[in-house]
């Protein structure tokens, strides 16, 4: 049986909050995570998905895919059951710029849904993103890149690691495992597609998601918002 005692939600941190992690992009994990606690005035838990971690634990078998853009492709599905199946937690990519509070994010929980989501009509005009990855399309695209996951929902306790290690990324990422209406809808504030998104009209959004590309690559360092995050990294020195 797989331990996985590290995992539990400590109970001095009611806000638990996974952040995809990747190899190649750890500077933008670490703004993502300073961003994010530097506004949160309540105590918060902040975990990076690692898969080299959970492979090690034996959680995560999946074969390595080519076709996976990040290394947390998969590993984000794996959150209810990091949780063990209880209370809510966080998914965000690691390209992410927080500008407010998590704490107002978790205020919009609707305990009658499995999830809650942005839902976007995400259709891309590029072919490329980031370090000359191919850009894709499919449906519910960027669903999946900010999740806060009600992990105590019956519906989700179909998300095992067998599951996840086995099921399709159109089944994962499309959550076909839900009903449509177990899906709850948050304000686009909370995902900010950077190149797609209109500007919010109750002002700069909550949430800026470079999903093209950000300052981190040298080929994207004129993106909307880029002093911005810039701004963020230079608080930590780097």
């Amino acid at each position: 049986m797989v331990r996985k005692e590290q995992w539990r939600p400590s109970p001095r941190s009611p806000l638990n909050v996974f952040v995809g992690w990747d190899s190649r992009e750890d500077i933008a994990w670490q703004v993502c995570r300073h961003s994010l606690q530097r506004r949160t005035h309540g105590s918060v838990n902040i975990t990076p998905l690692k898969q080299q971690e959970l492979r090690a634990k034996g959680i995560y078998t999946r074969e390595r895919d080519p076709l996976a853009s990040t290394e947390f492709t998969y590993t984000r599905f794996l959150i209810p059951y990091l949780m063990d199946y209880q209370g809510w937690a966080l998914f965000c990519d690691c390209d992410v710029l927080w500008r407010a509070d998590v704490q107002d994010l978790f205020a919009l929980a609707d305990e009658r849904c499995a999830l809650m989501c942005v839902h976007h009509d995400h259709r891309p005009r590029e072919e490329t993103k980031m370090d000359g990855r191919t850009q894709t399309l499919y449906p519910r695209k960027n669903w999946s890149s900010l999740v806060l996951y009600n992990c105590g929902h019956a519906a989700n306790r179909i998300l095992t690691p067998d599951l996840v290690n086995s099921q399709t990324g159109a089944f994962l990422h499309r959550f076909q495992w839900l009903q449509d209406e177990q899906i709850g809808s948050l304000p686009e504030t909370w995902n900010w597609l950077e190149g797609w998104s209109r500007m919010p009209e109750s002002g700069p959004p909550k949430v800026i998601h470079y999903t093209r590309g950000g300052p981190w690559f040298p080929n994207w360092q004129n993106v909307q918002f880029a002093d911005l995050w810039i701004a963020e990294r230079g608080l930590l020195g780097q």
